[in-house]
C-alpha cells in the first residue's frame, strides 16, 4: 500500500472534500441543537453558548492530541512506514483516555466553582453547571472517535469519515428532539436532554467509524491488530509532539470562555446572539478547517517523502481552493444575513441587533480562510512549539483588546466581535513569516 500523497488540486480536493462533509454533518447537528434550544426560550440559547465553548475547551485538547498524532500518522504514511502507524494508534488511545479522565475530573472540581464564581446571573449558572456534569461523560468517547478520525485524514482515507459524523449527527437530532421536548415515548429533559442526546451521538459516532476501520481492513494494513504493550517511550513521543498543540488550544477557547463571560456582563440578548455567531464560525468555517487538516496531512507527508521544496506551492494552492469555496459563502451571509438568523425564531429585533455583529464575523472569516492553512502548515512540519508560541502571541494581544473593548469601554458587540480580527491577522503573521523562512526544513519527528 502506497500511502503517499502528491500537490495537485485534484489531490488537493480528493482529502479535503471528505473532511468538509465530516466537518459539516456535526455543525448541521450543532445549529439544530441549538434550534432546539431556542424553542425553550432566550435564556436557554443564551446558556448554550456558555455549556458549548466550556465542553469544546475540553473538546480542543482531543483536537490539539488528534491533530498532533495526524501529523505523526502523515509523516508515517509519507514515510511508508504501515507498522509505525498502528504503534503510534494504540499508545495514542491510551494518552487519550488518560486526558479524558482529567477533564471529567477538573469539571466535577473546580470548574463548577470558576463558572459559578464568573457568571453573574446565579440561575444560568446553576443551568450550565447542572448541564456540564452530564455532558462531560462524552468526552473519552469524543477523544477516541477524534482518534480515529486522525487516523483516516493522517494516512490520507478520508472518504470513509462521513460514516461516523453522519450517524452521530442523524442520532443526535433524533434523540434531542425527542429528549428536550419528550418525543417518541422519551422523558421530557428539557435543557438537560441535549447533553443525554450529545452523549448517545458520541457512541454511536464511535462505534460505527471503528466498524468502518474494520470493514475496509484498515486495521490490517496499519497493523492496529497487532499484539502490542504500552510504550513509554512512544506515549512520550506522542506528548511531546502533541503537548504544544494541546496548549495552544486550550489556551485558545479558554481565552474564548473568558470572552462569552464578558458577553455575559452585557445581557442574556449580547449572549444569544453571540451563541448565534458561534454557529456561523461553525458553519462557514468548516472549508477553512478542511483545508487546515488537508495542509497539516499534507505538508507531513511531503516532508517524509522528502519534498520539503515543494511544501510553499503546495500551501499556495490550498490558500486558493480555500479562498475561491469560502468567499463565496461570505458574500452571501452579508447579501441575506436573515437567512440565517431568522432560523432561531426570535423575532425581527433579534435578527437586527445581531447583523452588525454578523458584519463583523464575515471579515474575521475571511481572513481565517488563509490563516488556518498557514498556522497548519506550521503543526505539519512538526515544529508545534512555534504553533505554541504564536498562539501565546495573539491570545495576549486579542485578551487586551476583549477586556478594554466589553468591560472598560462597554463598547457595542460588535466591537467585541472585532477582537477575531484582531486575533486571526496575529496568528497568520509569524506563521507566513515562519514558513518563508525555510527553518522548519530538516525537522524529524
Amino acid at each position: 500500500m502506497d500511502l503517499r500523497v502528491n500537490t495537485g488540486y485534484r489531490d488537493i480536493l480528493k482529502i479535503s472534500l471528505p473532511i468538509t462533509l465530516a466537518m459539516l454533518v456535526p455543525q448541521i447537528n450543532f445549529i439544530t441543537n441549538n434550534i432546539f434550544l431556542s424553542g425553550l426560550g432566550e435564556h436557554e440559547l443564551a446558556s448554550a453558548g456558555l455549556t458549548g465553548v466550556y465542553y469544546l475547551i475540553f473538546g480542543v485538547v482531543g483536537s490539539g492530541l488528534s491533530n498532533g498524532m495526524q501529523a505523526l500518522f502523515a509523516r508515517r504514511a509519507g514515510e511508508n512506514k504501515p507498522e509505525g502507524i498502528g504503534e503510534l494508534f494504540y499508545n495514542g488511545s491510551w494518552v487519550t483516555i488518560f486526558f479524558s479522565v482529567a477533564g471529567i475530573l477538573i469539571t466535577y472540581t473546580i470548574g463548577a466553582e470558576l463558572l459559578r464564581l464568573s457568571i453573574h446571573n446565579q440561575e444560568t449558572a446553576d443551568k450550565v453547571i447542572s448541564f456540564l456534569h452530564i455532558r462531560i461523560w462524552g468526552l473519552p468517547f469524543l477523544y477516541l472517535y477524534g482518534l480515529r478520525n486522525a487516523l483516516l485524514v493522517g494516512t490520507g482515507k478520508t472518504n470513509f469519515l462521513i460514516w461516523g459524523t453522519l450517524a452521530e449527527a442523524l442520532t443526535n437530532i433524533f434523540f434531542d428532539y425527542g429528549l428536550i421536548y419528550g418525543k417518541f415515548g422519551m422523558p421530557e429533559l428539557g435543557f438537560n436532554g441535549a447533553a443525554y442526546a450529545s452523549i448517545i451521538a458520541e457512541v454511536t459516532g464511535l462505534i460505527v467509524v471503528f466498524s468502518v476501520i474494520r470493514f475496509q481492513k484498515l486495521h490490517t494494513s496499519f497493523l492496529l491488530a497487532a499484539k502490542r504493550s504500552f510504550s513509554w517511550e512512544v506515549s512520550r513521543h506522542i506528548l511531546y509532539r502533541s503537548s504544544p498543540l494541546v496548549l495552544q488550544y486550550a489556551i485558545s477557547i479558554i481565552t474564548w470562555e473568558y470572552f462569552y463571560i464578558l458577553i455575559e456582563h452585557h445581557g442574556a440578548r449580547a449572549l444569544a446572539v453571540s451563541n448565534t455567531m458561534r454557529n456561523i464560525f461553525g458553519v462557514t468555517g468548516i472549508f477553512s478547517w478542511a483545508f487546515a487538516a488537508t495542509t497539516n496531512t499534507m505538508v507531513s507527508n511531503l516532508i517524509g517523502q522528502g519534498r520539503s521544496d515543494e511544501v510553499l506551492i503546495l500551501i499556495r494552492r490550498i490558500v486558493i481552493v480555500s479562498l475561491s469555496i469560502c468567499l463565496p459563502l461570505i458574500l452571501l451571509l452579508n447579501i441575506r444575513p436573515e437567512w440565517f438568523l431568522g432560523f432561531y425564531g426570535m423575532g425581527q429585533d433579534f435578527i437586527d441587533y445581531a447583523i452588525p455583529v454578523l458584519r463583523v464575523v464575515s471579515v474575521a472569516l475571511g481572513l481565517m480562510s488563509f490563516s488556518a492553512i498557514w498556522l497548519n502548515a506550521v503543526t505539519g512540519t512538526g515544529n508545534t512549539k512555534v504553533n505554541l508560541a504564536i498562539e501565546i502571541f495573539a491570545i495576549i494581544i486579542y485578551v487586551i483588546y476583549v477586556w478594554v473593548i466589553l468591560e472598560y469601554l462597554r463598547w457595542s458587540l460588535a466591537w467585541g466581535w472585532a477582537s477575531e480580527i484582531v486575533y486571526w491577522v496575529c496568528m497568520f503573521t509569524p506563521a507566513y513569516l515562519y514558513m518563508k523562512s525555510g527553518r522548519w526544513k530538516g525537522k524529524e519527528i
